[in-house]
């Protein structure tokens, strides 16, 4: 006789419901994700899409996710959901699809546009290490500023942070007081304010706190310098079990750390039942690789592909590539559209992120306005949809608006990619790093460095508490013997 073992039926419900909520992204059948995602990647969806409804339609597992645990009805929706999550892989792609998007390398660089003579690197050691220190803080010190109000719409950042004399954003945003607070309900009631976890508000900074952005680029080091440069995407699995617990990941990675620990693994990592294969995840990972390779975006971006490729798929892939990319370049360049050209050089010609990038490219040259560009960015994206508000192309045209827009100006710039909104911790960390290597360490304003304390701390076993300057070097040497 077979016995059916619910572990949790030991638990209160209460305790269940807890439990399901911290580990929700593991599910594997968040269907409304799943329907969209399969619809922008060119899903021909005609056959399931009947399905898609009737299962979205039925309230119960999407109001209370403790209910899939027990009862005949839950657990059938539960199985029907998941059948059609893993169906859906199995789609051929619209006839009307005009994009292109491959996820193998080879594949992807045949997509690529026509190749660019670009400078390659001759400087020394000394400028390497000042240009990747300047990334890494710059990175961390963007980080801070955006971390406080993520998640948070546009109109709660302004309202906060105009309310608190920092609006346009010129510092590190501080707690509004009791009389403020009153005042900024009183004339916003629909305003979300969200009490920030401590240590990252003006005033009670005290180096950095734990961030997943950061971690992945300590993480990153931490792969190159265990399994070298030919490090293959077995090792980045293994080097996430062995250095990030798994509650420091989200979304795309942490339903991949779940695919790793069931013996699911790289490629089809990436795509086993994973509705948020192309959302931001993988770019927030691109930065060593970047640093790592200076003035060879090619390189770079071959790096990052083996790192996306374990968690994502298509766009989500390409926005490390672009990043690891632009930031190997921005070691040889110094011009904004140069940069991003050079990242755009190492992705397909014919994707929608090479389309979405050069839409705000286009703009720029146009002559249109910051605000035009950021209005039409929320209008091509819904911020209040979890989908936009953490994917990978609407958060692109960010990073692209803040750099053509900061004026090459740190503060500007880093102050930009959060003012506008969307993932701002993660738009802050990637332009401030750009900025950081293009100008190096002595570049940044001490405004933003100081109150860092050349104190980093990180989710990965290796460095919970560190100092900036340390692991910069560590990164540096590892880095230097491979070039």
């Amino acid at each position: 006789m077979k016995h059916s073992i619910n572990p949790t039926r030991s638990l209160p419900d209460d305790e269940v419901i807890q439990w399901i909520n911290r580990h929700v992204w593991t599910d594997g059948a968040e269907l409304a994700t799943e329907w969209r995602q399969a619809r922008e990647e060119g899903r021909d969806l005609t056959s399931v899409d009947s399905d898609f409804a009737r299962l979205l339609a039925v309230p119960a597992p999407d109001d209370s996710w403790h209910q899939h645990l027990g009862g005949e009805r839950n657990l059938r929706w539960w199985a029907e959901a998941v059948a059609l999550v893993d169906r859906v892989q199995t789609l051929p792609l619209r006839k009307d699809f005009c994009f292109v998007e491959p996820d193998d390398l080879a594949a992807i660089r045949k997509e690529r546009p026509p190749e660019i003579n670009r400078p390659s690197w001759s400087g020394n050691r000394d400028l390497f290490e000042e240009k990747l220190h300047g990334g890494l803080l710059g990175r961390i010190c963007g980080c801070m500023l955006g971390k406080p109000v993520e998640s948070w719409t546009r109109k709660s950042i302004e309202v906060t942070a105009r309310l608190t004399g920092n609006w346009p954003l010129s510092d590190y945003l501080r707690m509004p007081t009791e009389e403020e607070q009153k005042k900024i309900a009183a004339e916003n009631p629909s305003h979300y304010f969200r009490k920030p976890s401590p240590g990252v508000l003006r005033g009670t900074i005290d180096g950095m706190v734990i961030d997943d952005d950061i971690n992945y680029t300590a993480l990153g080091f931490v792969l190159v310098d265990q399994f070298g440069p030919d490090f293959t995407r077995q090792d980045v699995a293994t080097a996430w079990c062995g250095y990030l617990p798994i509650l420091h990941t989200c979304t795309a990675e942490r339903v991949a750390y779940r695919n790793f620990v069931n013996n699911v693994l790289p490629p089809l990592s990436a795509t086993y039942r994973n509705p948020y294969r192309e959302w931001i995840g993988a770019q927030i990972r691109a930065d060593y690789f970047g640093y790592a390779n200076p003035g060879n975006p090619e390189r770079a971006a071959e790096w990052a592909w083996r790192d996306a490729s374990i968690s994502h798929t298509r766009n989500g892939i390409y926005g490390e590539m672009w990043v690891a990319a632009m930031l190997a370049a921005a070691y040889v360049e110094t011009d904004w559209p140069t940069i991003i050209e050079a990242g755009l050089a190492q992705i397909p010609a014919r994707c929608r992120l090479a389309s979405d990038i050069r839409e705000i490219l286009a703009a720029r040259r146009g002559g249109q306005s910051w605000t035009a560009v950021i209005n039409h960015i929320h209008t091509r994206w819904q911020e209040t949809s979890h989908h936009d508000w953490c994917h990978t192309n609407s958060n692109a045209q960010v990073v692209v608006a803040a750099l053509l827009y900061g004026n090459d100006q740190y503060g500007e710039t880093i102050s930009k990619a959060v003012m506008a909104g969307f993932d701002t911790d993660c738009n802050g960390a990637t332009c401030g790093s750009l900025w950081g290597v293009v100008h190096g360490l002595t570049a940044l304003p001490e405004q933003w460095t100081s109150p860092m304390n050349d104190i980093v701390r990180t989710g990965v076993t290796k460095y919970p508490r560190t100092s900036i300057s340390h692991l910069a070097g560590k990164m540096a040497e590892t880095a230097w013997k491979n070039l």
